[in-house]
């Protein structure tokens, strides 16, 4: 096979042509770099991380296709995949995601003792997320915290230490989770269910849509706290006015449990994600 065949196929098994997932991996970062450095941010911090993150979503994408390869042959949408049509080999996809976590390592070693300590958590948290859907009811939570874990690390690489704040943006960040990709399993429901895959949509059943709109509102509740906690001021809040707002909006979208709106509302996602951000950075910037 070519090399531009193979990269392809790397691409596709990576999501890097499907950007979302970082994005959605980057902003708590993003939101926890400007928190952490009053919003002055170390450049070397935030390359660090925004490079950490392309390549640790990468490597989760990976063994996420390995640990459903059998799984996805009995799902249309899934059975083209590069591990599940044998264009790509299991163990070839480990090596990839091998390498993608190694390179993400290298890249904290320049950081300080408390960062690299917490970075085995997160490899951890990222390698056994793919699995947990076979045994957690809500594996969603499991994915917040790994795709939050970014806030515990990029506190410590800055300060190097990890404040109570750091916890609750974390908290928050699960409750985000669930509730973005609630509305994603609301569009593969019928072949969770299939399947005999766990899923929050399966677990709160017709009660799906209070449970996305109540952990928006958790969401919320919780990124105040974490503002008042960090002497955030009226920029913030606007901003997350902003992001409440998207999620009613994310309501007219799934209220209906519709395919198409409920995957465009988890799409829409990296607005919410972005309304937060402006607000933290727009405060530090008028103070």
């Amino acid at each position: 096979m070519k090399l531009s065949a193979r990269l392809t196929l790397y691409i596709q098994l990576t999501r890097l042509h499907k950007p979302i997932g970082i994005l959605l991996l980057l902003w708590p970062t993003l939101w926890t770099i400007w928190l952490a450095s009053n919003g002055h941010p170390s450049l070397l911090i935030l390359v660090i991380f925004t490079l950490g993150t392309v390549l640790m979503r990468s490597a989760g994408c990976v063994i996420n296709d390995y640990a459903d390869r059998d799984i996805d042959l009995h799902v249309k949408r899934t059975q083209d995949r590069p591990i599940t049509s044998g264009r790509v080999s299991a163990r070839e996809a480990l090596y990839l995601a091998a390498g993608l976590a190694c390179a993400a390592g290298l890249l904290i070693l320049p950081l300080n003792n408390l960062t690299l300590w917490l970075a085995i958590p997160a490899v951890f948290l990222a390698a056994s997320y793919p699995y947990t859907k076979r045994f957690f009811a809500i594996p969603q939570a499991y994915l917040g915290i790994a795709f939050g874990f970014g806030i515990p690390m990029a506190y410590a690489a800055t300060l190097n230490t990890v404040p109570p704040v750091a916890w609750v943006l974390l908290l928050a960040n699960v409750f985000w989770a669930i509730a973005y990709d609630t509305e994603y399993a609301m569009v593969d429901r019928d072949d969770d269910v299939h399947l005999g895959i766990h899923s929050s949509a399966l677990f709160f059943g017709k009660y799906d849509v209070l449970a996305v709109i109540s952990c928006y509102a958790l969401t919320i509740i919780l990124l105040g706290v974490a503002g008042r906690m960090s002497g955030l001021g009226s920029a913030y809040y606007l901003g997350l006015a902003v992001a409440a707002g998207i999620a009613v909006y994310h309501y007219t979208l799934i209220k209906n449990r519709l395919r198409e709106p409920c995957f465009a509302a988890f799409l829409h996602n990296n607005w919410f994600g972005a309304a937060v951000f402006a607000g933290i950075a727009l405060d530090f910037w008028l103070k």
